[in-house]
């Protein structure tokens, strides 16, 4: 009978034996399925520090992600093992390289493409088909995020370095985003400024322009969509989860395609909301960048 989910929690007890022999001892999988889950990114290893005075065990522990299947442990140490089939059987969605800086990149993510991973995996993680595929190879690092359903353009960084200043400069409004999104209705007025607050925090979303979708775009004759469809223009002000989507939601046009907040799967579509521009002063070289999608990347019906 096929294992579907389950995790392994294994006390390191001995010296130099290696994590593809201790999980081969403790669970029915083969050898080569374990090399695969290892590469998969679905083993941690939890390092514990000599512990001091003033600090607990806790706070001298830390865990990792671990992929080489011959990597040699230490007793002390615990093993951590996240198995999930239906994560384990997906394959990668391919991203597109829209610049390489050196000190990042810029990518555009398809919809339906993680950000980054979760304990049970990150093969199928934007930051981790970079780190596999960008030519020369470069680590990479997560610096902002885009909801799975999201299309669009993300940054992803090549050092801890870069990491540190281009995440500072995220968390510090530094970055300007701007989105499409088309939505079901038509909005009374553009530009307007949306700022219901979310999850007890302030969130801004402004909304640069709005048209009519049928004066730009023929429809599909088939088409599940029996109102009339606007594209917006948007600027992000702030980035909580799902901001934009709950703002429009919440005003009584969602956007097409939002399986969360609003008629989702019946409407026929996927999510239809693209990070479509970013424009920042870089912490490198002090130049203002400006990076942008042209129109075939917009969310279209």
């Amino acid at each position: 009978m096929a294992i579907e989910k389950f995790e392994l929690h294994l006390d390191v007890t001995q010296d130099n034996i290696t994590a593809i022999d201790l999980i081969a001892d403790n669970s029915s999988f083969s050898k080569q399925k374990i090399k695969q889950i290892m590469k998969n990114g679905s083993v941690w290893l939890t390092l514990h520090a000599p512990k001091t005075e003033q600090t607990s065990d806790k706070k001298n522990s830390s865990t990792q992600r671990i992929r080489r299947a011959k990597k040699q442990l230490l007793n002390g140490q615990i093993l951590h093992c996240y198995y999930n089939e239906a994560i384990f059987n997906q394959q990668p969605l391919q991203p597109t390289l829209i610049a390489d800086e050196q000190d990042y990149s810029i990518w555009f993510k398809p919809a339906g493409m993680l950000s980054q991973g979760s304990k049970y995996g990150d093969h199928c993680a934007l930051y981790r088909w970079v780190e596999t595929n960008l030519k020369p190879q470069r680590n990479a690092f997560i610096v902002h995020r885009l909801d799975k359903a999201t299309s669009g353009l993300i940054m992803i960084a090549h050092s801890k370095t870069a990491a540190a200043a281009l995440s500072k400069l995220f968390a510090e409004g530094g970055v300007d985003k701007y989105y499409k999104a088309i939505i079901h209705g038509k909005l009374s007025s553009a530009p307007l400024i949306l700022d219901e607050v979310l999850d007890n925090k302030t969130a801004r979303t402004k909304i640069l322009h709005s048209q009519r979708l049928d004066q730009i775009l023929h429809q599909k004759p088939n088409h599940k969509i029996n109102t009339t469809t606007s594209l917006l223009d948007i600027k992000l002000l702030t980035g909580r989860k799902h901001q934009i989507r709950q703002h429009l939601a919440n005003i009584g046009h969602p956007i097409i395609g939002d399986r969360l907040y609003g008629s989702g799967k019946a409407d026929g579509y996927d999510l239809c909301l693209t990070a479509y521009k970013m424009i920042f002063l870089s912490p490198f070289d002090t130049q203002n960048k400006h990076y942008e999608l042209d129109s075939s990347y917009y969310p279209s019906l």
